[in-house]
């Protein structure tokens, strides 16, 4: 998979671009990711890539010059990809919008700044607009980084164990269950007992019944699209579960 990202500062993004597991996917062929300064298509000498906005108000506006030399650089280079400006007025990101990328060959990410891009631009060439979430960062990259990180994950081969991403929180909308690891008593406490008991068939119950309660407790809307299966069902009715998830869901 390709990523190609646009910036006006891009030694934001070298060093996360060059560790953990970007950084081996990287090695092995698996993601190819290109970042391209927008300001070397600025059309002055001073390389302005922003402008005060038309109608007067605070701040700058991207230039939609230099953006659209930049894109059109990227798209001579690689084949036709999927536009993405990173702005707090795109839609909502989430682990479904990520696996919608994951699906897609070419990704260009478009890192906004100050007040915005110009509308023209956008209009003429970007496919999508996507937030990270409703608050306020002061440029796309790290939404950026955000989005590479994510859908590179799901890519195939890329995490060393297969079952990783299928089971991470947000693969169903269910927070994981708790997690524990050696020693067996930390600090006076315990690991459950059930996880050391070496019946599979109770830890993936115990497991699924703690990632119910742990969703019910912290992010209850979250139920609102989740689908049981018969057993699960059974389950949850077994351990007075089920009548307080069918009224969650109802709430939200």
């Amino acid at each position: 998979m390709i990523f190609d990202i646009l910036t006006i500062f891009p030694d934001l993004l070298e060093s996360p671009l060059n560790e953990s597991i970007i950084r081996r996917a990287r090695e092995a062929g698996q993601v190819r990711i290109e970042i391209t300064n927008i300001r070397d298509f600025a059309e002055d000498k001073h390389s302005m890539t922003d402008d005060r906005p038309f109608g007067g108000g605070e701040g700058m506006v991207m230039k939609p010059e230099p953006l659209t030399a930049a894109l059109k650089s990227v798209r001579g280079k690689n084949e036709p990809g999927r536009v993405v400006l990173l702005s707090p007025q795109g839609r909502p990101y989430s682990q479904e919008v990520a696996e919608e990328l994951s699906r897609e060959k070419h990704l260009i990410l478009v890192c906004g700044r100050y007040e915005g891009v110009d509308e023209r631009f956008i209009a003429a060439a970007v496919d999508d607009e996507i937030s990270i979430g409703d608050y306020i960062l002061t440029g796309g990259e790290l939404a950026a980084m955000v989005i590479i990180d994510s859908v590179t994950r799901l890519l195939p081969g890329v995490l060393g164990c297969a079952d990783s991403a299928e089971k991470d929180t947000f693969s169903r909308q269910l927070l994981k269950h708790p997690q524990y690891t050696r020693p067996r008593e930390f600090a006076g406490q315990e690991v459950p007992e059930i996880l050391l008991s070496g019946d599979h068939e109770r830890i993936e119950n115990y497991r699924f019944l703690e990632s119910v309660s742990r969703t019910m407790d912290r992010r209850p809307d979250l139920l609102q699209k989740e689908e049981f299966s018969k057993a699960e069902i059974k389950l949850l009715k077994k351990h007075q579960l089920y009548d307080k998830v069918k009224t969650l869901q109802k709430e939200h």
